[in-house]
C-alpha cells in the first residue's frame, strides 16, 4: 500500500520525516497536537519539534512500509524500522488523527 491512500498531512509527514528542516514536519501538526512515542508525551508544536530534533532523530534508520489504512480523519501505518538503535529492528504502528481542516491532531507510535 502506498502513501497515496493517506490524508495529505500524513503523506507529507513521511515525506518530510528525514528532511534537514524538522520544523517542516512540526508545521504539519495542529498548534495543540499530541504525540505519544516510546512512553513519552509531547504537546504542542514546540515540544513536537523538540521530539523531532531529539529522541526521534537519535538513531540512523531505514524504514519499510508494511501496510496503510485510512479514513478522512485518521490513518494507521505499519512500518518496519531498522537501524543502529538497541535491538536494531522493530515493527511500529503509527496512528494518526487528522483535524477537519487537514493538519495532524494526534500521533501515537507503538510497537
Amino acid at each position: 500500500m502506498t502513501a497515496s491512500v493517506l490524508p495529505p498531512s500524513v503523506t507529507a509527514y513521511f515525506e518530510r520525516a528525514d528532511a534537514p528542516d524538522p520544523s517542516s514536519v512540526a508545521d504539519l501538526f495542529t498548534a495543540d497536537a499530541v504525540v505519544l512515542d516510546d512512553g513519552h508525551t509531547y504537546r504542542g508544536r514546540a515540544e513536537i519539534l523538540g521530539w523531532l530534533t531529539g529522541p526521534a532523530s537519535a538513531f540512523t534508520t531505514t524504514s519499510t512500509w508494511l501496510s496503510a489504512e485510512s479514513t478522512a480523519a485518521s490513518a494507521v501505518v505499519r512500518i518496519l524500522l531498522e537501524g543502529d538503535f538497541p535491538g536494531g529492528r522493530v515493527e511500529l504502528t503509527y496512528r494518526f488523527a487528522v483535524a477537519p481542516d487537514g493538519p495532524i491532531a494526534d500521533l501515537s507510535i507503538t510497537v
